[in-house]
């Protein structure tokens, strides 16, 4: 039995992750199990058919790798093909033309090969016994099942798979279990250049949208340094571009100037997160795409200093999960993984029961846009996985679902955890702050600090309920020693948390 520590979403899934440590896997399987289980319980959330970016730090290391797991626009993506499709100004939200290639599964598959103990078999078997078998649906995804019964009745595949149920209710997903097992036993080229892959592409290509069979087979998850920055005495990793992790690095410098009660929580800095957004989104809407078509520099989001004057674009909300492992080797993962809008595309590939990422609607049609669509592109990605280290050491992993509002989310745990001296569970459960995606209300759940002071005090400010999910689900692990964590699962998610 190896020792260690899963925090994540759904219970189920920490059930499945602590269970693999108990059978003698690393952290690293752990997470790849729990993740999997997460595709199958949480399809409002993720799927196989999404992306995915982790940090791990591997035992003994000197710092941490991360995982990029993002997938492409297909080789006919265009801006003219939209064009030609009707679409002039704005991607879909939803629709075959917004998947782009799934980049989880390969992603597992690369960490599974270079950290793990076990093999894909049996890190996917709690997951495709869940799909097969069935599990209970929580009250959330009911909830979400009822609120999107439009979405997944459009589509034929779709609308069987995800009717509208009640909590307590048994869902299945037979064909999923049949693509688990399969990519259990042959590892992820099955899904990528096999019968999975053609199914896929078949099922796009029928849609009218791009992603082709060859799409397929030419994607590629890679490891990757990952963007240090010092704050206070920790230091805070995040994910490169494409995804935004820098914003939420840039976030942390600027407020590494602020000390004492300026830090919150209260009304001041609720009103502090505001101009935190406004200035590191706009650099986020002029540099940060993918680094193999536009250069990204890290200094404009790193100097406190850097002011740049427009406009935030609107970006369109969005469901991720996020969860972290950690065990008595010294292994530490950081995992994020999503479908971008709730229920994606709200597309199912025929026969295989996955649920395709719109992962793609984040492109933008402006060809002036750094983050314009073009072919084989990965698009700006909200996925941003953090580790903290101190003094060299491994010593937190932590991150949080939450579309565009990720790097306000994150932050704010990050200063519960280093500023605040706050333990994982009460960190990612204390009340929060966001500013909406529209970029004008200031959400505010009502058991926040001062939060009746911010709505006496007028402007767009919406108080929400306690515990509210457009607040985060956010995950946090402490390292306290060798066989010694702590964890925290967000009370606003069905999460928990399992101490092995």
């Amino acid at each position: 039995m190896t020792r260690g520590v899963v925090a994540t979403p759904h219970y189920l899934a920490t059930e499945a992750g602590a269970e693999v440590l108990r059978d003698g896997g690393n952290a690293v399987d752990a997470a790849v199990a729990a993740n999997a289980v997460l595709c199958v319980v949480y399809p409002h959330m993720t799927s196989i058919g999404g992306d995915l970016f982790a940090l791990v730090w591997p035992a003994g290391a000197a710092k941490p790798v991360g995982v990029e797991g993002a997938g492409r626009s297909g080789e006919a993506a265009s801006l003219e093909a939209m064009r030609e499709r009707g679409f002039e100004r704005v991607m879909p939200a939803r629709g075959a033309l917004t998947v782009t290639v799934p980049g989880t599964v390969q992603a597992w598959g690369r960490m599974v090969e270079r950290f793990g103990r076990f093999g894909m078999g049996r890190v996917l078997e709690p997951a495709a016994a869940l799909a097969r078998d069935g599990y209970p649906v929580t009250a959330k995804l009911s909830a979400f099942l009822t609120h999107y019964a439009n979405v997944l009745a459009a589509d034929p595949a779709t609308a069987p798979l995800y009717p509208p149920m009640k909590g307590g209710m048994t869902l299945r997903n037979p064909d999923l279990a049949t693509v688990l097992s399969v990519l259990g036993r042959n590892g992820f080229g099955a899904f990528y250049f096999g019968e999975v892959g053609a199914a896929i592409a078949d099922a796009i290509q029928r849609r009218n949208g791009f992603l082709t069979q060859s799409d397929m087979a030419l994607h590629r998850a890679g490891f990757v340094d990952g963007v240090a920055f010092e704050y206070r005495d920790v230091t805070v990793y995040g994910m490169p571009p494409p995804t935004q992790g820098l914003v939420a690095l840039g976030m942390l410098a600027r407020l590494g100037r602020v000390r004492g009660a300026e830090l919150g929580p209260g009304p001041e800095f609720a009103d502090r997160m505001r101009s935190l957004r406004e200035v590191t989104y706009l650099l986020r809407d002029k540099y940060i795409s993918d680094p193999l078509f536009s250069p990204v520099p890290a200094e404009p989001f790193l100097d406190p200093d850097c002011v740049i004057e427009g406009a935030v674009r609107q970006l369109p909300e969005g469901d991720t999960i996020h969860l972290c492992t950690a065990d008595e080797e010294g292994n530490l993962v950081s995992l994020t993984q999503s479908l971008a809008y709730s229920f994606g595309s709200g597309v199912v590939a025929d026969g295989t029961g996955i649920l395709l990422q719109n992962r793609g609607c984040y492109f933008s049609l402006d060809p002036a846009d750094v983050n314009r669509l073009e072919p084989r592109k990965r698009t700006m990605h909200t996925l941003i996985p953090a580790l903290g280290a101190r003094g060299g050491q491994p010593w937190a992993a932590f991150g949080t679902m939450g579309g565009e509002g990720q790097p306000q989310i994150l932050t704010q745990v990050a200063v519960n955890l280093i500023d605040h001296g706050l333990g994982p569970a009460e960190a990612v459960a204390a009340p929060r702050v966001r500013v909406a995606p529209d970029g004008v209300r200031l959400w505010v759940e009502a058991d926040y600090p001062g939060a009746a002071q911010l709505r006496r005090g007028g402007g767009d400010v919406e108080l929400l309920p306690p515990l509210d999910s457009r607040l985060g689900h956010a995950q946090a692990v402490l390292v306290d020693g060798p066989h010694a964590w702590r964890g925290g699962a967000d009370p606003r998610s069905d999460g928990s948390v399992e101490i092995v």
